[in-house]
Parts: structure tokens; C-alpha cells; sequence
């Protein structure tokens, strides 16, 4: 927070509250492109398509190639040609990657829990559904999508 918090007005320190936790949610997520997001993505949805994680992860096709032969060369996934049109390549966990996937998922939800343990379950509930307006708000005044 700013030195001078508490002079401001509340939505600026509602601003300043979503700026430090975006930071937060960034420094300890897995982030985009990260191994460990891949192969939870991989053990949630089966055998995909390199095109179909790419697209899943939303990154450049190049950072993406990249990151999965890392996992490739650590044995934690293989590519395979896809048997029903030789272009694309399917992506799948190794059983070491299965582990690996497992561990990764669970230290996630682990932390996801901790993260919000400041909470009871109806101040969950409140956040949640006061962030949803919100979102449902800035999705029509700024990204330009509907307000449902």
C-alpha cells in the first residue's frame, strides 16, 4: 500500500487493493507457459493436441513447443503423431508425469486453500459474489462483452 493510504478515497484503495493482489496472484501462480500448468491441464483433460494445449494456455505456439519439450526431455510427457491427421501432434502424460501432474494439482489446491483461509465460508461467499458483479460489470464497460 502507498504511504499516504489512508488519505485516499475508497475506490482508490479498492484500486490499490486489486493492483496487490494481481501482483501477489502473479508472483505465486505457476503462470501461463509453466510446466507445472501444463501438466495439470494434461491430467485434466487427457491426451490433447499440441495446437488445442497452446491454445488452452494461451501462448505463442513457439513458448509453448518449447516448454513441452522440456517435459519431453525429462520423460513427463511424450508427443505422438496424431493417427488421424499426421499435421498435428497429440500431447500426453508419461506415468512420471501422471505423478508429477498429481503432485502439482495438489500443492495448488493446497495453496488455493490457504490463500483464502483468512475467510469464513459466507465471507468466501460475499467476495465471490461481489467480484462476479464486478467482473460482469467491466466486462461490458471495458472488454466490451455482454452484462448477463
Amino acid at each position: 500500500m502507498p504511504k499516504r493510504y489512508d488519505v485516499l478515497d475508497v475506490n482508490n484503495q479498492l484500486i490499490w487493493n486489486f493492483r496487490d493482489i494481481g501482483h501477489t496472484m502473479r508472483r505465486i501462480s505457476e503462470g501461463k507457459g509453466s510446466q507445472k500448468r501444463i501438466l495439470i491441464i494434461l491430467l485434466e483433460t487427457g491426451p490433447i493436441t499440441q495446437r488445442e494445449l497452446t491454445q488452452r494456455l494461451g501462448i505463442q505456439p513457439g513458448s509453448a513447443s518449447e516448454v513441452i519439450g522440456k517435459l519431453e526431455s525429462a520423460e513427463l510427457v511424450t508427443r505422438t503423431p496424431n493417427e488421424f491427421d499426421h499435421r498435428t501432434v497429440v500431447v500426453a502424460l508419461t506415468a512420471a508425469g501422471t505423478c508429477a501432474a498429481q503432485e502439482a494439482k495438489a500443492q495448488r489446491e493446497l495453496r488455493h486453500e490457504a490463500m483464502f483461509s483468512c475467510l469464513t465460508d459466507e465471507e468466501k461467499a460475499t467476495l465471490l459474489s461481489l467480484l462476479e458483479q464486478i467482473n460482469r460489470h467491466w466486462d461490458t464497460a471495458y472488454r466490451g462483452g455482454p452484462e448477463v
